[in-house]
């Protein structure tokens, strides 16, 4: 029976997409990312600061509310190759309650983190990694019109698991926790011949129940505290600093505090 539910509810969501794929066009985002430290669901993914660039595209199907994005994490500098991955994810998002100060928005997706350079299943074991492959379930709702002084609320959770049995990251699945806040700050513009500057703040604060590592305790992991901006430059190009830091409160996720920089450049299509 939920077999048949699933399948039915895949059929209508897939009818009601190509009937609005009929009048719209594809849209993305091609994305390449910089960042100073790659910092991971908490975790110093490319220990001692090494930096990584992530390129990316973003493809919005046809104005649908589906999407798909694919990102490649790669480390600057040598001895990191069985942790640079492929992550792939397929995502749905939308409204609920438009107009009403509880409107919701939401977005539910799937994430596939792929290892490349490592062994696939029945192959042999290469440095501790084999089988190292994990898949994601998310789902992420906000409340932007909640709060009059314009605070915007979140809450995701997430679900980690091995994509595979016998996989050598057994013991590492488990729920992720994240409440965060965000606020948009109109300052002065910094660009003459623009009208206004602004900046993206964020706060989050993050439960891990046990994902992530066999050793990963279940408890308030780290709170993350966030600022960017955007820079048109032009030709759908867009440049977009962003400065982070992460305050670190269980050593089993990281037993170091993090500051990171993240510079994009974006093209829109």
């Amino acid at each position: 029976m939920k077999k048949l539910v699933l399948l039915t509810a895949v059929i209508l969501l897939s009818t009601a997409g190509l009937a609005q794929a009929q009048e719209a066009e594809l849209h993305g985002v091609v994305d390449i990312t910089y960042q100073s430290s790659y910092i991971w669901r908490g975790f110093d993914w490319y220990p001692e600061g090494h930096s990584a660039i992530q390129p990316s595209i973003d493809l919005d199907l046809y104005g649908t509310g589906f999407g798909v994005n694919f990102l490649w994490s790669r480390a600057n500098t040598g001895g990191f190759e069985n942790k640079e991955w492929l992550i792939t994810t397929l995502y749905y998002g939308n409204s609920l309650f438009e107009g009403e100060a509880y409107a919701t928005d939401y977005t539910v997706g799937w994430v596939y983190y792929n290892y490349p350079d490592n062994p696939r299943a029945g192959g042999t074991t290469d440095a501790g990694f084999a089988v190292a492959d994990m898949q994601e379930f998310f789902a992420a709702l906000a409340w932007p019109d909640i709060c009059p002084a314009g605070i915007v609320p979140s809450y995701t959770v997430l679900r980690l698991w091995p994509s595979r049995s016998g996989s050598l990251i057994s013991g590492a699945d488990g729920w992720i926790h994240i409440l965060g806040l965000g606020y948009d700050l109109t300052m002065p513009p910094v660009i003459p011949g623009t009208t206004e500057q602004v900046l993206h703040l964020s706060a989050a604060a993050v439960y891990n129940d046990g994902a992530g590592a066999a050793t990963v305790d279940h408890d308030w992991s780290h709170g993350v505290l966030g600022v960017s901006t955007s820079f048109d430059l032009g030709n759908n190009l867009t440049f977009i600093p962003a400065l982070y830091y992460q305050s670190s409160w269980d050593d089993s996720v990281n037993d170091d505090d993090e500051t990171w920089v993240s510079l994009s450049v974006q093209y829109k299509f």
